[in-house]
């Protein structure tokens, strides 16, 4: 691993998103184009929203990592060496890669571009590291069933050259890296071609082969359980032993996610970070607050997924499919008057005048503050916000920046 230096890896579903894990402190985003990308749900870029999320990135100086990490059959080559040549051309960082055919491509086809290795490519050992070295990988994501004991054997064993990345927050799937045919079989919608329903969220019963059309329920409490439900990853308590495995890139899954849940995740872990390479101390000391404000977006719960030894029966959920919500994003600030101490804001969820608001600020300490006064687009006073996407100004506190955002 660079010395001193961690990567802080955040997902980004749309440009807006790219331009809040940013500004909120990544180091690199990784996204998909329209095709060749396993995130069919995320809006995903056209090769000019990629260029114009470049050149954002770039100009904060944050990289780019494009996926093209599907398993590709035939007709899926056909305009694939185009494709390579476009990322190359916007200055695109890397490329995320899973199958060897498409691997073989971009190493003719973009030859000075770094290639990473997909967690999809199921990477679990050393010489599957060093076989992808050997072929001209920059960086190896590793397999989301690896323990930390196992990831620092592959350290040790690999060039210095080669970069490890790593899960370290959000959604887990239930199938070995990745590899699930639930929803490809219950909805002709193939997981491994950035498709999934997640009929893992979904609740289960059991039949018995001779009792045709009778379905016996898998009951714990009385709404049922879910079988198949795994808490989030988290491991925003564990750099120490992230780091001490050779983990260069930290890694946060959520493509699909929305704009506030990047922010909020990003900021967090980008104060835990810099905290521990300050001051391990300061980092020890602070390890509730950092919990505490990854709590403010929604979860499934938390768990360590396979660092620790594989999972056991406290990292399912079996009572809901739905995520803890302790906080609903209200608001993203689009400008801000210094002398009138007003903020133009973009409204996402009903609020009003006297509700308790925090401003989640992309830099520096949020703040919390009453709503004292709320005006339309025309400067009439208004007394809530009703409608979607409605533009306001808002009285603050503090000074606010484009981009920070309200939660209540």
């Amino acid at each position: 691993m660079k010395e001193n230096k961690i990567e802080l890896l955040a997902p980004a579903g749309d440009l807006e998103k790219l331009k809040i894990a940013v500004l909120y402190g990544a180091d690199a985003v990784y996204l998909g184009g329209t095709s060749f990308s396993l995130r069919a749900k995320a809006k995903n870029f056209t090769i000019e929203e990629m260029d114009k999320g470049v050149k954002f990135a770039h100009n904060h100086n944050a990289k780019v990592y494009a996926a093209c990490n599907i398993f590709a059959h035939n007709e899926d080559f056909k305009d694939m060496e185009k494709y390579f040549k476009q990322l190359e051309e916007i200055n695109i960082d890397a490329v995320l890669i899973a199958d060897p055919g498409v691997f073989s491509i971009a190493k003719k086809v973009i030859p000075n571009i770094d290639i990473h290795i997909s967690t999809q490519a199921n990477n679990t050992n050393y010489n599957t590291a060093l076989f992808w070295h050997s072929l001209g990988a920059k960086r190896i994501v590793m397999a989301r069933e690896l323990s930390i004991k196992e990831i620092e054997t592959i350290a040790k064993n690999i060039p210095k050259d080669l970069e490890i990345e790593a899960f370290v927050h959000g959604a887990m799937c239930i199938s070995y890296s990745g590899r699930c045919l639930l929803s490809n079989y219950l909805t002709s919608r193939d997981a491994n071609r950035g498709a999934c329903s997640h009929p893992c969220r979904w609740k289960y019963h059991i039949s018995e082969q001779t009792r045709e059309g009778i379905y016996f329920p898998i009951i714990e409490e009385e709404k049922g359980t879910y079988i198949f439900n795994s808490k989030d990853l988290c491991m925003i308590e564990h750099i120490p032993d992230l780091v001490k495995a050779g983990i260069y890139s930290f890694k946060i899954e959520g493509r699909i996610k929305t704009s506030y849940y990047v922010g909020n995740i990003v900021k967090a872990y980008r104060e835990a970070i810099d905290d521990y390479i300050k001051d391990p101390s300061v980092y020890e000391s602070k390890k509730d607050y950092y919990l505490n404000e990854l709590k403010k977006a929604s979860y499934r719960g938390f768990t360590t997924g396979f660092y620790y030894g594989a999972p056991g029966a406290d990292e399912q959920i079996y009572t809901s499919s739905s995520y803890i919500r302790n906080y609903d994003f209200i608001a993203m600030v689009l400008d801000y008057d210094e002398k009138s101490s007003m903020a133009v804001i973009e409204q996402r969820n009903k609020f009003v005048v006297g509700d308790e608001i925090e401003f989640l600020k992309s830099k520096g300490e949020n703040f919390k503050q009453i709503v004292t006064e709320l005006y339309d687009q025309n400067d009439v006073p208004i007394e809530q916000a009703p409608h979607p996407q409605q533009i306001l100004k808002i009285k603050t506190n503090k000074p606010v920046s484009a981009f920070d955002m309200i939660r209540k």
